[in-house]
């Protein structure tokens, strides 16, 4: 690994930035002869800062570019030769080639588009590269050089860990790919492509299917960004110039993230129309006379699959079938989580083998989330797939950490202390839905609370908050948000996102009986997963073991390196430390 350290200049932004005189005589070379790094910025009291991320094997050419002649073309490039306060840094390194410079520029926007004050991203490609000679180096110079940038601007340049656990970076398009990931992005851009230029009309569906933890969020935001990028009018893509494309998403939390990427990227219509939706909103504003190119749905398990509220049809993904002439649909049946988004057996394996049959199925398996050994990742999967408890080994190939409690007091204190070290990051306590809630208040105007015994803890998104804490808070996930250490969050806060450490309440709706994990629906609070689901013929069947078992699945795979449980039934709660698993 390298021992060198980065060569960084400050400067004023404009025609003479890069003058010979103010760069140390040792450093010329690297600087004006090496290939470099660079980052305009700009910042605004009230708008925050505005960004631009390149690299070049020429800097001072490509300064003067950018003032001279993209400053009339580009909006973006105009406010910042205009401004009076923009600045420069200039970033070199013994070590740098091109291919390098590129991924410290890709992992620079990643970074960059993650932190809070940064409001715009100007510079919007993606560089992934393949193997290279240094590539080893990358990531250490790559955090020299975000250490060193921490001296000159720490609000802009941030602590590393912070940006990592935050869900715009892990939702980010930036993200450098898995060959499992590139491989099923390659097929897909393909057939959108052959799809396009075919004219095949309305219609095409390309099914992403993957366990909770298996990239498919980082796959389809990395698509979405790339496909938008293509369809800009000055894109060498013929197939995809001009294109439209969209991206929906049925969950609250989720949304918010997506919209904010949208926004720090500038992804908009070409009229300047929102491309991050609801699927209801989307299909209200798009007649099936008018349908657009792409529409990419992250969490399509949530689509509706029967009519509520402001969605009055019989189901969102014909509707979308309706309206685009391609649906990339990521896909997760062991996250369906209430009777409104409940597929039949048969309806599903149907739409499953029409979609295998012309080659638009594709599977995810490699797990990304959970960084654990095969054991432990197995020790998961018996628990919610078989429903039976093995044994887990003494310790983790890779570290991970599974825990059990005997009260949720403990598990409270764990948890608390995980997120309150540093090292650890985000940490939260989740729980099975088996306590009353509601977005709002309860009949005499308090809380909602997650109760056992004489312990307590607030409900999701209950907390009571200052108007400063819910500026503060706007954009920010749930479990990014720093009152919700004092709340217990339910599948639907959680789903999608992840934590360092989970600390998990398995309610009273799950049991331990005859050596098997058994669902209870009268303990769960849950009425979308115990409501009975009305089919087409007018049967109405239970699917509540189902829900609930989903419900688990998608608790159980949030922890990222730990997994900390309490059981409320006594005989799961004996049966988990029967086994006397402890980590040394």
């Amino acid at each position: 690994m390298s021992h060198l350290r980065p060569i960084i200049y400050e400067m004023g932004y404009n025609k003479d930035v890069i003058n010979q005189d103010i760069i140390k005589e040792d450093d010329k070379k690297y600087i004006l002869s090496y290939p470099t790094v660079y980052i305009v910025q700009d910042v605004d009291r009230h708008a925050g800062y505005s960004v631009y991320v390149g690299e070049t094997s020429d800097i001072k050419r490509r300064t003067i570019e950018h003032i001279s002649i993209d400053s009339k073309e580009r909006s973006d490039w105009r406010e910042l030769a205009d401004s009076e306060s923009a600045e420069m840094y200039v970033i070199g390194h013994e070590h740098f080639n091109k291919s390098m410079t590129l991924d410290i520029e890709n992992k620079m926007m990643q970074y960059l588009a993650s932190v809070d004050v940064v409001k715009k991203v100007n510079n919007r490609r993606t560089n992934q590269q393949n193997m290279y000679y240094s590539y080893d180096e990358m990531e250490e110079i790559f955090s020299k050089i975000w250490r060193k940038l921490r001296t000159f601007d720490p609000k802009l340049f941030p602590l590393e860990k912070t940006i990592r656990d935050s869900a715009l970076f892990k939702a980010s398009p930036f993200h450098k790919l898995t060959e499992e990931q590139l491989a099923a992005k390659d097929k897909i851009m393909r057939r959108i492509e052959t799809n396009l230029a075919n004219k095949a009309g309305v219609g095409t569906l390309i099914v992403v299917e993957g366990d909770a933890g298996s990239g498919k969020t980082v796959l389809m935001s990395s698509l979405f960004y790339e496909l938008n990028q293509l369809a800009k009018e000055n894109s060498e893509t013929q197939q995809l110039k001009g294109t439209s494309q969209f991206l929906l998403v049925n969950h609250d939390q989720q949304l918010t993230v997506y919209e904010e990427i949208a926004k720090k990227l500038d992804i908009l219509t070409h009229d300047g129309q929102k491309t991050v939706l609801k699927p209801t909103p989307f299909i209200n504003a798009h007649p099936q006379e008018e349908p657009v190119d792409v529409v990419i749905v992250d969490e399509a398990h949530l689509l509706l699959t029967q009519g509520k509220q402001s969605y009055t049809v019989k189901n969102q993904l014909d509707d979308l079938l309706q309206r685009a002439r391609v649906v990339v649909a990521v896909f997760d049946r062991k996250q369906i989580l209430s009777r409104e988004q409940y597929w039949t057996p048969e309806q599903l394996e149907t739409l499953l083998a029409k979609v295998k049959s012309e080659g638009n199925h594709i599977a995810l398996n490699k797990q990304l989330r959970i960084n654990a050994g095969q054991s432990t990742i197995d020790w998961i999967r018996n628990l919610v797939d078989l429903k039976t408890i093995g044994t887990l080994p003494k310790k983790d190939s890779k570290g991970y950490e599974i825990r059990f409690f005997n009260s949720p007091d403990e598990l409270q204190k764990a948890i608390f202390e995980k997120a309150q070290n540093e090292d650890s990051g985000i940490s939260r306590l989740l729980a099975t839905f088996d306590w009353p809630y509601s977005g709002n208040r309860d009949n005499e105007g308090q809380p909602w609370y997650v109760k056992i015994g004489d312990w307590q803890m607030l409900w999701n998104l209950q907390s009571k908050l200052t108007r400063q804490q819910k500026r503060l808070n706007k954009g920010l996930a749930w479990a990014e948000q720093p009152q919700t250490l004092n709340e217990v969050g339910s599948t639907f806060t959680i789903q999608g996102f992840d934590l360092n450490y989970a600390g998990v309440i398995i309610g009273p709706s799950v049991k331990y009986r005859n050596g098997r994990i058994v669902f209870d629906k009268s303990q769960s609070e849950n009425s979308k997963a115990k409501q009975r689901r009305s089919l087409d013929s007018g049967l109405k069947i239970d699917v509540s073991e189902e829900m609930l078992n989903n419900e688990l699945n998608v608790l159980l795979s949030r922890g990222v390196n730990g997994l900390y449980i309490y059981a409320v039934d006594d005989a799961l709660r004996a049966a988990l430390q029967s086994e006397e698993i402890k980590y040394e």
